[in-house]
């Protein structure tokens, strides 16, 4: 079991970005940098930035394929952790941006279900 403290953790959802990538996340197995980007209408160095932190907590993993990059919500979180991502998820997915994120992604042309960031 990984040592990710309640400061780090919760510090780490207190940007609002991180925490619309988290909550994003929380439900799928995983997505990869350009389907996040696409989400949240952000530019990639932004997107890659707030990851890059999230994964130097222990939040994410990530996994490279190619050029692409994909993460997911590191299995060894504490129970705790994982429950409140995933009832957060939950309990906002009707509320704005998280609605309009979730939209997004879905709609997402080309999705790299199949093939990566075409």
């Amino acid at each position: 079991m990984m040592r990710l403290t309640p400061d780090d953790f919760f510090r780490a959802l207190a940007d609002p970005t991180r925490l619309r990538c988290l909550l994003l996340l929380a439900p799928e197995e995983e997505l990869c940098v350009c389907e996040l980007q696409h989400a949240l209408d952000e530019i990639q160095p932004k997107i890659s930035r707030h990851l890059a932190m999230l994964r130097e907590v222990g939040i994410v993993l990530d996994r490279r394929e190619g050029q692409w990059i994909h993460y997911r919500i590191n299995p060894a979180l504490p129970t705790w952790a994982r429950q409140i991502l995933a009832i957060s998820a939950r309990a906002n997915a009707a509320l704005e941006p998280y609605a309009r994120d979730r939209k997004r992604l879905v709609v997402m042309p080309n999705r790299p279900s199949a093939r990566c960031c075409a």
